[in-house]
C-alpha cells in the first residue's frame, strides 16, 4: 500500500468539502493570533534581528516580514516570519500531536498570498488543509518521534506548510504530490534546541517555512520525488525507527485539526500551563515568602527538558515548569513581562524556582493526551495546599472567551509597538470579504 497516496487523497477529500462555519471562524482567530504573536516576537528579538540584518544584508523586495515594518525578497520574508512567529513560544499548537501548527503555515502563506494577490478566505481554506496535514502526520508518529529527539513542528510542519501552499496556489494534483515528496526529503527539526539556554527553537520554524517554499519551487520546476516518500526507508522509518506506522485518519475523532489547537494565555511552553494555572489559583492561600516547597506532578512527556531550575535567560525560562510556576505564583499571571530578560534576573522568582520540584506521575502520564494535567502542592509553615488542573485556559475544552482573545491580541500588538488603531484595522479586516494579504500586513 502506498501510504503517501492514501494520505494525500484524504487531505484532498477534506479540502474539497465545504468548510463548516465554526471551523472558518476558528481559522480567522488562528490567523489573528499568528499576526499578533509574530509582531510581538519581532519586538522581543529586535536587537538580534538588527545584527542579523547587518551581517546577512538581506535583499529588499515586496514582501513584508511581519512585525519589522520592512519588505524583503520572498525567501527572506518567509524565513523571518517563521523566526519571529515562534520567538515567544506563544503560537498555537496541539498536545496530542505535540506540534505547533500555525506558525510554519502562515509564515509561508502570507508572503505567497501577497505575491499572487490571494484573498484571505482562500488563504484560510488552504491553511485548514495544512493544519490537518501537519497534525495527522504528527499524531501518527508521536510520542515516539519526540522521544527520538525530533521537533514535530520542524518535521511534520514542513509537510503541512507545503501542502497548504500548494492548494492556495492552485497546484495540479501531480505538482502537489511532488511538493509533498520534496518536503518529505527536507523535513527536519531538533528538540535539543530547547535545552541549556539554547535560543534556536524559533529557527526550527523559520527553516521549516523556507524548506516548504523550496519544495514548492522544485515541484513547479518539474523535479520528481519518490512515488511513496512516506514508506520503505522514507519519512516514517526515518522519523520513528519503525518499519510500519499506522497512519491516522484525517478529522481524527470527528473534528478538524484546527479545532484541536490551543491559544496560549501564558507566554511559556504549553507543558508549563497546567502548573502555572494551578499556582495562580493557589497564591491566595499563602504568600510567596511563606512557601517552603512546591511539588508538581504532571505527565511524563512534560518533564524531560522542562524541569530545570537554572535559568540562564528568557528562552530557558519559557521552557521551565519551575520558573513559569514561580512567576505565576508571585504575580498571578505569566505574560510576556514575566519572561523578559529583566524578569528572569528577579531574585524573588529565582528563589521560588529553586524550591520547586517536578516529577512524572504514572496516572497523569497514562491519561495524556486526552487530559494534560498537573497537580501542584504548596508546602508552607501554616499548612499544605493542593490544586489540580486538567485543562488549562486556552485549550479547546476550556477556550478563551471572545473578550479574552481580543485582550490578548491587543496586548501583543501593544507590546510590539503597533498603533492601537492599526491593530484594530487588521483585526476587522480579517472578517471582511475580499480582504487580501496586503490589506493585513502592509502596516505591520
Amino acid at each position: 500500500m502506498n501510504q503517501s497516496l492514501t494520505f494525500l487523497q484524504s487531505i484532498d477529500s477534506l479540502y474539497r468539502q465545504p468548510i463548516p462555519e465554526e471551523v472558518m471562524a476558528r481559522a480567522k482567530k488562528s490567523l489573528l493570533d499568528y499576526l499578533a504573536v509574530t509582531c510581538a516576537g519581532a519586538a522581543f528579538q529586535r536587537d538580534k534581528l538588527e545584527r542579523y540584518t547587518a551581517f546577512a544584508m538581506p535583499e529588499e523586495g515586496a514582501f513584508r516580514a511581519i512585525g519589522t515594518g520592512r519588505d524583503y525578497a520572498l525567501k527572506e520574508a518567509v524565513f523571518l516570519n517563521g523566526l519571529n512567529g515562534h520567538a515567544l513560544d506563544f503560537d498555537d499548537g496541539t498536545n496530542s500531536g505535540i506540534i505547533h501548527l500555525g506558525s510554519p503555515i502562515f509564515s509561508l502563506l502570507l508572503p505567497l498570498a501577497q505575491r499572487y494577490e490571494i484573498k484571505i478566505d482562500d488563504l484560510l481554506k488552504a491553511a485548514i488543509a495544512g493544519y490537518e496535514a501537519s497534525y495527522t502526520m504528527a499524531v501518527s508518529i508521536q510520542p515516539g518521534h519526540k522521544a527520538m529527539g525530533y521537533h514535530a513542528t520542524g518535521t511534520c510542519g514542513t509537510l503541512g506548510a507545503a501542502i497548504a501552499a500548494a492548494y492556495m496556489l492552485g497546484f495540479s494534483e501531480e505538482e502537489r504530490f511532488q511538493a509533498f515528496a520534496a518536503a518529505a526529503v527536507a523535513a527536519s527539526g531538533m528538540l535539543k534546541v530547547l535545552d541549556d539556554g539554547s535560543e534556536l527553537k524559533p529557527y526550527n520554524v523559520a527553516k521549516t517555512s523556507l524548506l516548504a517554499l523550496t519544495a514548492l519551487q522544485l515541484a513547479k520546476a518539474g523535479f520528481k520525488g519518490h512515488p511513496d516518500p512516506l514508506g520503505g526507508r522514507g519519512f516514517f522509518r526515518m522519523m520513528t525507527g519503525k518499519e510500519t506506522v499506522d497512519l491516522q485518519p484525517t478529522l481524527l475523532n470527528g473534528t478538524y485539526a484546527i479545532m484541536k489547537s490551543y491559544t496560549k494565555p501564558y507566554a511559556s511552553c504549553r507543558y508549563t500551563h497546567p502548573a502555572v494555572e494551578a499556582a495562580i489559583r493557589l497564591r491566595s492561600k499563602a504568600a510567596p515568602e511563606s512557601v517552603e516547597a512546591i511539588d508538581i506532578k504532571t505527565y511524563g512527556l512534560a518533564v524531560s527538558g522542562h524541569d530545570h531550575t537554572e535559568i540562564p535567560g528568557s528562552y530557558s525560562a519559557k521552557m521551565s515548569i519551575p520558573y513559569a510556576t514561580a512567576a505565576g505564583y508571585i504575580f498571578g499571571r505569566a505574560g510576556l513581562q514575566e519572561f523578559s530578560e529583566e524578569a528572569v534576573r528577579d531574585e524573588r522568582i529565582l528563589a521560588l524556582t529553586k524550591k520547586i520540584r517536578v516529577t512524572a506521575d504514572a496516572e497523569l502520564s497514562a491519561a495524556f493526551p486526552a487530559v494534560q494535567a498537573a497537580i501542584v502542592t504548596v508546602q508552607t509553615k501554616d499548612g499544605t495546599f493542593t490544586e489540580r488542573v486538567d485543562f488549562p485556559k486556552g485549550e479547546p475544552e476550556n477556550p478563551l472567551s471572545d473578550r479574552e482573545f481580543r485582550d490578548r491580541y491587543d496586548g501583543l500588538m501593544e507590546y510590539a509597538g503597533v498603533d492601537r488603531a492599526v491593530g484594530a484595522q487588521v483585526f476587522d479586516a480579517v472578517y471582511r470579504k475580499n480582504t487580501t494579504a496586503n490589506d493585513l500586513v502592509g502596516h505591520l
